[in-house]
């Protein structure tokens, strides 16, 4: 594993972050209904949008690794074999 795979593995995780936080604070605003229907209406178009994105940017992971499938070692490793991997990324730079 090297260090192209963990940058795209912590952006991923990342971005699937902010998603989750702004489907939260969707959920949250439609709970309070104290707005009008068009912001109801918007907002749940929203979360549509944001979950459509979500399940892109994890596509967009698989994707990559399996385009940089020679960095994907650490997904089939076990025990004392992760720790050599994990060690040669941060060395191997």
């Amino acid at each position: 594993m090297n260090l192209l795979l963990w940058g795209i593995t912590f952006g991923t995780v990342g971005k699937l972050v902010l998603g989750i936080a702004v489907l939260r604070v969707h959920v949250w605003i439609l709970r309070e209904h104290k707005i009008d229907g068009v912001v109801l209406r918007s907002i749940k178009r929203e979360q549509f949008v944001t979950l459509a994105g979500l399940l892109l940017i994890i596509i967009g992971f698989v994707f990559e690794v399996m385009f940089y499938g020679s960095a994907t070692d650490f997904f089939s490793c076990a025990d004392d074999e992760c720790v050599a991997t994990v060690t040669a990324a941060f060395f191997s730079q």
